[in-house]
Formats: structure tokens, sequence, C-alpha cells
């Protein structure tokens, strides 16, 4: 098991719907079994934000989760490589794909009160972000009018200190190319972009983190979780002792268990 997972055909979605007129403004979505309403995971792929990697992978996880009785809504978007991918784009696109649940959740007997966000490594910072909306102002291009409320968020090894990641150059200095350039020069840019920037959210947080990670270092992570407490957030790190990168996505893994029920008891179930 490793980064196998991101090559291995997901078990197919029950259906996919568009949010918007781009090829890649989709997403799946995948039902329990039983009469709803069902809890939602809004989910948000890795991939460094680049076009390299798409939602397929992430339909593993998806699938699991679904069959421990949680909806997943897994979110396509523009990313790097793609028209329109990076800033703002990427960052549109996930936001657009996220409140667009509330035009087909009664079709499909989903729990509005019951949303959460959920990604890993750069969906991880994605699905943070989409929880830290609300503290964006309005002027900002990256605003939305009226986000779609959350429960709670869940982080997977996600990047949710862009700074940090800049400074360490993770993947090259993919922030920079996400951004359009260092932080001295587009301050705004990496305040509205990054979670650890618009704390406090006011809902529960959780980061789980591998050990052995050493595709995106656990202490940023570590250092989300003290920024977010440190002014009265409800963030805490699940620290998975052993677990590499893709551990957290693999429902193959030891370590899946640990996903699944912080998952679970997000979802209050």
């Amino acid at each position: 098991m490793g980064r196998e997972i991101l090559d291995m055909p997901a078990p197919p979605a029950d259906v996919r719907l568009r949010y918007g007129p781009d090829p890649l403004q989709f997403g799946d979505l995948r039902l329990p079994r039983g009469a709803g309403p069902h809890p939602l995971a809004i989910v948000v792929h890795g991939g460094f934000w680049r076009a390299k990697y798409n939602l397929e992978h992430a339909g593993h996880l998806c699938a699991a989760l679904t069959r421990a009785g949680i909806a997943t809504w897994n979110l396509e978007y523009r990313r790097l490589g793609n028209p329109g991918g990076g800033w703002p784009g990427t960052f549109q696109d996930v936001a657009a794909g996220a409140d667009h649940v509330r035009q087909f959740a009664a079709k499909y007997q989903l729990d509005l009160k019951n949303v959460l966000s959920l990604g890993h490594s750069a969906g991880g910072h994605l699905a943070v972000w989409l929880a830290a909306r609300h503290r964006i102002p309005p002027a900002d291009p990256l605003a939305s009018p009226n986000p779609i409320a959350l429960h709670g968020a869940v982080s997977l090894a996600g990047v949710l200190d862009l700074r940090r990641a800049w400074k360490m150059r993770l993947s090259d200095g993919v922030v920079e190319e996400l951004l359009g350039g260092p932080p001295d020069k587009l301050r705004q840019r990496y305040h509205t972009a990054s979670p650890i920037e618009l704390v406090p959210l006011g809902l529960p947080t959780k980061m789980l983190h591998g050990t052995e990670d050493s595709v995106v270092p656990i202490e940023i992570s570590n250092t989300y979780q003290k920024a977010a407490n440190l002014v009265g957030d409800d963030a805490r790190l699940v620290v998975v002792p052993g677990a590499d990168h893709f551990a957290l996505i693999d429902p193959r893994s030891e370590h899946w268990t640990t996903v699944e029920k912080t998952v679970r008891a997000m979802a209050s179930l």
C-alpha cells in the first residue's frame, strides 16, 4: 500500500452532477443505503492543486465513508495546468461546488444541518478553507455571499498554512504557483487563501496526520492546531503513528479505522 491508491479505479458513484459550465465543474455523489436524511461530507481531493491528479483516487475513501453511513460529494475543480486553475479559479470552483449542495439536497435526502468538509493534502487545505469562507471580507475575490453552513471540517494531512508551505518549498514551490507569487508581494492573497490566517472558524476541526508523512510535514497540522486553539477554536490534532501521506486515504490501510471513526464522530454517527 502507499501512493498506488492514486492509480486504482474507484468504485462507481451513484450520480455525477454539474455545478458549473466548465468541463471540470462537477462532482460525484455517493449515497448510503436506506432512507435519509443523510449526513454529508463534501470531499476535496489532493494532488498539490495540480491537473495531474483528479478526483478518481478520492473515490475510494468516499465509497468507504458512504458504506459507513455518510453521503459523499466528491468535488472536481480546475487546477494548476487547467484553464482558469490556480488563484482565484481553484478556490471559486470549490466554493461553488460546496454551495451547490443546496440545489440537490432535498432530491437526495441530504441533511443540510449535518454537512462537513473533508479533504486530503491540498484538498485538506481547501476543505478547511471552505469552513473559513465566512471570515473573508466581502470585497475579496475569494468571498462568497452566502457560504453553505458546515457542521465541521476534517483535514487529512492538509496544507493548512500556505506561508509555511511556501517557506518549506513543498512540491517544488507549488504554493507560489498556486497564488501567483510570494507572500511579501501578495499579502492579501495569502491571508484569505490560508486557513491558519482566517482563524477562528467557529466550528470543530479535526486534523489527522501521520508521523511518517514525508510529503506534508506533521508540523503544519500541529502549528494550525495551536494557532486555532489560541483564539478559541475547537481544533484537535489526531496523530496517526506510523502512517505515511497516503495511508489516510486508503481504506485498505491499517490506519483507516482511525479516519472513519473520526469522520463518523464529526457527523454525529
